[in-house]
């Protein structure tokens, strides 16, 4: 298996994703570290040490990418994905497999976030919790262009090396079809029964995520290869009309959400992944949101998942709860009772992530009475 990229590919990437500009100066990586809440693991020690190899790659690179100015920086992980970026971050010298919150407070010499994101021109952000949200928000109000990386591994390496021009003339063909879409059909089939949701789309735009991040203000997932858009939420004067069953599995248990005016207001199934999510829509309202509908292509250029949301999205159809406001929704941090509850979770509908789950169908509806058939039996039917 491929490990990193070499200088010269690296070069491409930034070239392709970036095209950065000649007052493209600063370039900031942005990695989270453990602390007394949150222990360190195998994986998320790997990632430090694949982010000081990509900075001294990039020290590398100065002259050649027109850069002047690299840093990495650390900071303590907020505990949860999309959660908002704390105070302060830190730079250090030390071995990345040690970096820890504790440690960076007494040897690391801090530095105001806000601070950091204003100079920084590119980003790349492979976190352990997704930086996603609160990037795509302060994009608007900082110039940085930004690649967020949650849960990245070398197992990815692949992906950044497809052709994302292609990449991007899939997503947009998506995007269109969103955009002029006034409501998807889902048909699921999970334990030889059939589930039905409707996700009305009005009053939306949809986005498209196609690892192309060449205008400023603009925060994306990288690698990618999506379009997707935020259901209407009910907040203008008509109800959200999305509603219906939705099945996720956890394990060997199928869990079965009612979803009524796009919010997940019950569990009708029983077991213990069923009780525990039970609990957390009674205690945290916000959770059980339907904060978008996605759809990946990457599976049509070769790439295979690797249990990593990052990747696995990209390769079809998910749905996700919790936060959307960085999507253009209205659900934000301010909408959870409590601030360690933000999330926003990506539920993916791919045989090697749900196997219990069958994508039957998917249909657009538009105006008109047209509709159009998206998928069948798990694959795109025209793209």
């Amino acid at each position: 298996m491929k490990t990193n990229l070499t200088a010269s590919e690296m070069k491409q990437l930034i070239a392709k994703v970036f095209s950065p500009r000649s007052d493209d100066k600063h370039l900031l990586i942005l990695v989270d570290v453990p602390n007394e809440r949150v222990s360190d693991g195998q994986n998320w020690r790997e990632r430090r040490v694949l982010a000081t190899e990509w900075r001294d790659i990039f020290e590398n690179l100065k002259s050649d990418l027109g850069l002047d100015l690299i840093v990495l920086l650390y900071y303590e992980n907020v505990g949860s994905n999309n959660a908002d970026l704390p105070v302060f971050g830190y730079t250090w010298s030390g071995d990345p497999r040690k970096a820890a919150a504790e440690l960076l407070r007494t040897e690391g010499q801090s530095i105001a976030m806000e601070g950091a994101l204003t100079d920084a021109h590119i980003i790349l952000a492979p976190t352990e919790f997704s930086t996603t949200a609160p990037l795509k928000v302060l994009a608007k109000k900082h110039p940085f262009r930004a690649a967020t990386m949650p849960g990245f591994s070398r197992a990815m390496i692949p992906a950044l090396s497809v052709d994302y021009n292609q990449v991007h003339e899939r997503v947009m063909r998506l995007k269109t079809r969103l955009d002029e879409a006034q409501a998807a059909r889902i048909c699921f089939e999970a334990e030889e029964k059939e589930y039905r949701l409707f996700v009305d789309l009005r009053f939306r735009t949809a986005h498209a995520s196609s690892g192309l991040l060449r205008e400023r203000g603009m925060a994306a997932n990288l690698p990618s290869g999506e379009a997707y858009i935020v259901p209407y939420e009910g907040e203008g004067k008509e109800k959200s009309k999305t509603a219906g069953d939705l099945p996720v599995q956890f394990g060997d248990e199928i869990v079965l959400y009612e979803i009524r005016e796009n919010r997940a207001i019950a569990v009708r199934s029983q077991g213990p992944a069923s009780e525990d999510e039970k609990r957390k829509l009674q205690n945290e309202p916000a959770y059980g949101n339907i904060a978008e509908l996605g759809f990946g292509v990457l599976a049509a250029f070769g790439i295979l998942p690797i249990g990593e949301t990052l990747l696995d999205e990209k390769l079809g159809l998910h749905i996700a709860f919790g936060r959307s406001d960085h999507f253009g929704g209205i659900v934000s941090p301010k909408s959870f009772l409590n601030p360690d509850n933000v999330v926003h979770i990506d539920r993916i509908y791919i045989p090697e992530v749900q196997s219990g789950i069958k994508v039957k169908e998917v249909r657009f509806e538009y105006d008109g009475g047209r509709d159009e058939l998206i998928i069948r039996d798990g694959n795109y039917t025209n793209l």
